[in-house]
């Protein structure tokens, strides 16, 4: 596994955004090129990196700058595969920029890399690695109640239940972005000309000005989450690794809900999980 680089397997056709830059740029590029986050340069160089993450919890900030991460993780092209995926489930992101003498010369993703571990016939079992504490939502909620959930609780994905358990979908982030719409608004500010520590000065008597200034931000479409989810591809307990990972490369997808044999939901399992099959199996297999 060692000798498979990142050269091997990243994008070289990279998705980027500018700064300076807008949202409404982000958005449009992420929607275009279908993907969940992109590198932001500056000059040449790469600055940051900004994702669908990030515009879902800054709905009213505009400005690109304000919305990535400065100082992105970055790996090199001739650094392995399985070093850029302990880089990707030891810091939890699913990017990371490729750079050669501080130049973009691509990304290397979590889907990248999985569809090497779909190569490699790891036939271990998911059932260590897949989470068993994941937030459903009901296929009733509203949507904007669904994402703020999934924004406390973290996830970029959630399975969907229906009133009797059943799992009936799954949303994503994704999904979230495509639902979204952008909402202007107009809102005020009352700027008062008087001292508020002057306790003689009535509310009433103050002179006021009211500053009108314009909002923008991303909304979610209030319609239930069955409207905006999606099917879900599920795996069992012992569904072997590399076949889950061959699943979600096949679909685009980058979370498979775990069932019991009578289709109740267990957990949820990730393409990041299956990272650390992939770190485990390179270290047996190099002992």
């Amino acid at each position: 596994m060692s000798d498979v680089l990142v050269k091997g397997v990243m994008v070289r056709d990279v998705a980027y955004v500018t700064v300076p830059g807008s949202r409404d740029m982000v958005l449009k590029t992420l929607k275009e090129r279908h993907v969940s986050g992109v590198p932001v340069v500056k000059g040449g160089e790469l600055v940051g990196m900004v994702t669908r993450t990030d515009l879902l919890r800054n709905p009213e900030e505009d400005q690109t700058a304000l919305l990535m991460t400065r100082d992105p993780l970055v790996v090199g092209p001739d650094d392995s595969v399985v070093e850029a995926a302990r880089h990707l489930a030891e810091n939890d992101i699913r990017r990371l920029p490729v750079v050669e003498d501080g130049s973009l010369v691509g990304i290397v993703s979590v889907a990248d890399v999985i569809r090497v571990v779909a190569e490699l016939e790891i036939k271990r079992p998911i059932d260590r690695y897949f989470e068993k504490t994941t937030v459903a939502l009901w296929d009733e909620m509203p949507l904007p109640v669904a994402g703020a959930v999934m924004e406390y609780a973290n996830v970029q994905a959630s399975p969907v239940i229906d009133s009797d358990l059943n799992l009936v979908g799954i949303v994503s982030d994704r999904d979230l972005i495509n639902a979204s719409v952008i909402e202007d608004s107009v809102e005020m500010s009352d700027m008062s000309s008087a001292n508020d520590e002057d306790e003689w000065t009535w509310e009433s008597t103050r002179d006021t000005l009211n500053f009108y200034y314009g909002v923008s931000r991303i909304a979610l479409r209030k319609i239930p989450v069955k409207q905006a989810m999606v099917p879900a591809f599920t795996a069992i307990k012992t569904s072997e690794v590399s076949e889950c990972a061959r699943v979600m490369m096949r679909n685009r997808i980058d979370q498979l809900p775990v069932v019991t044999a009578h289709q109740k939901l267990a957990g949820m399992v990730k393409d990041s999980d299956l990272l650390w099959a992939l770190i485990e199996h390179s270290l047996e297999a190099g002992a």
